[in-house]
């Protein structure tokens, strides 16, 4: 009997362990998802995600997204990681938000660097500035809506694929007498994988895109691993979806809603398709992975600067039984 609950419990951790919370902990997720969504449909019945749906249902999506990944990720660290909120990369304090922007910056960065290539080439031609879909609103309204969404977006799934299943990876592996350095390195890639496969029903998604969107997992896992801190992958996941949808006009993994409803620069785009990711945008060209790979040695020299070196960030493997996760 000892034999068995010790399959699905840590004796010395006296939790759960870590197979057992992460299907727990998805199972959770997904169900306060749909239940959001289905609340969602009483309060909006007939209305769907698309550019002609009226403002306050992005608000409404916006929030309800964001809810689902906070609220299952402080249960879940509650009462199955019995660790505080904070110890998933939230560690809110002046560090953490310096490197929140640069994180902010580096995503504007790259993705205007795509902008200006993809101009200079020929590839992209501008047809109009500030464009809005419904043109009696002021400019700043839908676009601050849209930046919302996007906002949401970054913090949910930089919280949901590396602040609790990268987390519970590694400590999950780091027992099996690999050491936390491998098991780090080993659920570093396995949710760079899961990410990108969470990307894969995506609109106009190839197996190309799907891999292009792996690598940027491993981009922005990377900063988490050396740091301990979501501050940076979920900085440079908002600003990298904003200025690519909302400010260039480009498709955001396939999805070109954000374009149509308002953008600070509408295109058209044309050139060569292995080049600028075509209809899925340029996440799925070599233009944009030379963006993320220009991010990368960006972000390494950013964490050497703030830390003096460039080391795996262990505590990311391991677990340290405190009184003070109840508080």
């Amino acid at each position: 009997m000892k034999r068995i609950k010790s399959i699905f419990w840590n004796q010395e951790e006296a939790r759960i362990r870590a197979g057992l919370r992460l299907a727990l902990y998805m199972v959770l997720y997904i169900a306060l998802g749909q239940g959001l969504g289905f609340l969602r449909g009483i309060i909006a019945p007939g209305v769907k995600l698309s550019s002609e749906a009226p403002l306050w249902f992005f608000f409404l999506f916006a929030g309800f997204l964001l809810s689902a990944a906070l609220v299952s990720t402080w249960l879940a660290g509650r009462f199955l990681d019995r660790r505080r909120f904070a110890d998933f990369g939230l560690s809110l304090n002046k560090d953490w938000w310096l490197d929140f922007g640069f994180g902010l910056l580096l995503g504007a960065l790259l993705l205007t660097g795509v902008f200006v290539v993809e101009y200079l080439l020929g590839w992209v031609t501008v047809t109009q500035l500030f464009h809005s879909l419904d043109p009696d609103l002021p400019f700043v309204l839908p676009l601050f809506v849209v930046i919302t969404v996007f906002v949401s977006v970054g913090i949910e799934e930089e919280l949901v694929t590396r602040g609790y299943l990268l987390t519970n990876l590694s400590e999950g592996l780091s027992l099996m007498r690999i050491g936390p350095r491998r098991a780090i390195i080993f659920a570093w890639l396995v949710s760079s994988v899961i990410f990108g496969l969470f990307h894969l029903d995506n609109p106009n998604a190839t197996f190309v895109s799907t891999f292009n969107i792996i690598l940027a997992g491993i981009l922005l896992g990377m900063s988490y691993v050396l740091t301990g801190k979501l501050a940076i992958p979920i900085g440079l996941h908002i600003t990298w979806n904003l200025f690519q949808g909302s400010v260039f006009g480009f498709p955001v993994s396939g999805i070109t809603m954000p374009a149509k409803m308002v953008t600070v620069v509408q295109i058209e785009q044309s050139g060569p398709e292995a080049w600028t990711g075509g209809a899925f945008g340029p996440e799925a060209g070599l233009i944009g992975v030379s963006a993320m790979l220009t991010g990368l040695l960006l972000t390494l020299a950013w964490i050497r600067f703030r830390q003096g070196r460039i080391a795996l960030h262990t505590s990311v493997a391991e677990y340290t039984r405190i009184a003070a996760w109840a508080e």
